[in-house]
C-alpha cells in the first residue's frame, strides 16, 4: 500500500503531460499499478484477513492493547478500500485527485504504521494519552514536511 499511491501520483502527473508522453506513461503506470494491486496488495490483504483472526485466537484475545491495534488495522482496511476506489477511477481514466492531494493521502499509511508499531513496541510503558499525543505531533510534523516539500518543489 505504500508504493501504490506513489504510482497513483505518477499516473496523475502523467495525465497532465502532452502526447505522446501522456499515453506511454499512462499505459506503463497502469500496468505497474495493476500488477502491484492484484498481485501483491489484494492477496496480502486477504491473507491478513485469514491469518489475523487465527493469530488473535491463539495468542492474544485477552490483550486489551490488541483491541486498540485491531482498531488501527480496521482503519488500514478502510484505507485499502479507498485506494481500490482510486485505482478503479484511474484505470477508467478518471483523475479526481491532484498529485498534491495524493501525496498527502500517501502518508496516511505511514501514520497507521507508526501507530500500530508504537502499540506493539511500547505498549507496556505508554499511556493512551501520551501515545495519541505523540501520534498527533507526528502527523503535524509529517503534514508540515509535505507543505515545505511542495514549496521547494514549486520554486
Amino acid at each position: 500500500m505504500f508504493y501504490i499511491v506513489r504510482l497513483f501520483i505518477y499516473n496523475a502527473e502523467a495525465n497532465e503531460k502532452p502526447e505522446p508522453d501522456r499515453t506511454i506513461l499512462l499505459q506503463q503506470f497502469g500496468i505497474m499499478s495493476k500488477r502491484l494491486w492484484y498481485g501483491i496488495t489484494w492477496p496480502s490483504a486477504i491473507l491478513t484477513l485469514i491469518f489475523g483472526p487465527y493469530i488473535w485466537y491463539l495468542f492474544g484475545h485477552t490483550d486489551k492493547w490488541l483491541v486498540v491495534k485491531l482498531g488501527f488495522v480496521v482503519g488500514l482496511y478502510l484505507y485499502h478500500c479507498s485506494l481500490h476506489i482510486i485505482f478503479k477511477q484511474q484505470a477508467a481514466g478518471v483523475f479526481k485527485y491532484s498529485s498534491g492531494k495524493l501525496r498527502i493521502w500517501n502518508e496516511v499509511a505511514t501514520v497507521f504504521l507508526i501507530a500500530i508499531v508504537m502499540l506493539v513496541v511500547v505498549k507496556q510503558s505508554l499511556s493512551l494519552l501520551w501515545g495519541l499525543g505523540g501520534l498527533v505531533i507526528f502527523v503535524i510534523v509529517l503534514m508540515s514536511s509535505i507543505k515545505i516539500y511542495k514549496a521547494i518543489r514549486e520554486r
